[in-house]
């Protein structure tokens, strides 16, 4: 996978690393001279350039890019940089960061942001699924689909712990996509057996009733 990241502060080089570290080939973009730390992350490709400009993006190829990530430490150049991308460009996914909280409503399909990606309430959203064993936590939404995905961490008396996954009928419009036990992941099969303290992660639709998923996860479900 192509992946430019506009924007090569501590954000943009962290997610660079990762996304090497998984064989994709990464582009880094910054207009500033400080931040071009190419020793930090040898194996991506770099350009000093800015990425608000349509001559940049077309020097990095951005048509041929798989995803462009804004991850700038300003919100109106990642709106622009998203915006270019997917209508001049058309790259099929933008992931964009928010610096500013209040201004998340504009991090929408209308400026080309299919992924909004906002650390205070990334922040929050971990402190919420610490204290709060038992809730649904909203990790984030996709702007683009209108889908969540939900955490949460089943308590250890809870009455889903010793059923087998194929037992529980989950609300419409709601998957559940990922069993997290003792830091593993454990993609979900009818035959897996929940536990307590599972940390579940669900994608739910546009049509989910959250209220209806946390009856199940609180009371116990109807079995099958």
């Amino acid at each position: 996978m192509r992946v430019v990241i506009a924007g090569a502060g501590s954000v943009g080089r962290s997610i660079a690393r990762e996304l090497l570290v998984n064989d994709h080939e990464v582009t880094l973009v910054d207009r500033q001279p400080s931040a071009m730390r190419v020793a930090q992350v040898a194996d991506a490709d770099w350009l000093l350039a800015d990425a608000c400009e349509l001559p940049t993006l077309r020097e990095v190829r951005a048509d041929e890019c798989d995803v462009m990530v804004a991850a700038t430490g300003d919100d109106k150049a990642n709106l622009v940089i998203s915006l270019l991308a997917k209508t001049e460009f058309g790259v099929p996914r933008t992931v964009a960061r928010v610096n500013n909280p209040k201004n998340e409503w504009m991090f929408d399909e209308a400026w080309g942001v299919d992924v909004a990606v906002s650390t205070p309430r990334i922040m929050t959203a971990m402190v919420e699924e610490a204290v709060a064993v038992g809730d649904l936590v909203r990790i984030f939404t996709f702007h683009q689909s209108k889908a969540d995905i939900l955490e949460l961490t089943l308590p250890q008396d809870s009455p889903l712990a010793g059923l087998r996954v194929g037992q529980v009928a989950w609300p419409d419009d709601t998957v559940l996509a990922c069993i997290v036990r003792d830091a593993r992941p454990i993609a979900p099969s009818p035959d897996d057996t929940l536990e307590g303290r599972d940390e579940l992660l669900f994608v739910t639709g546009r049509e989910a009733d959250e209220a209806a998923l946390q009856h199940v996860l609180t009371h116990g479900p109807a079995t099958s």
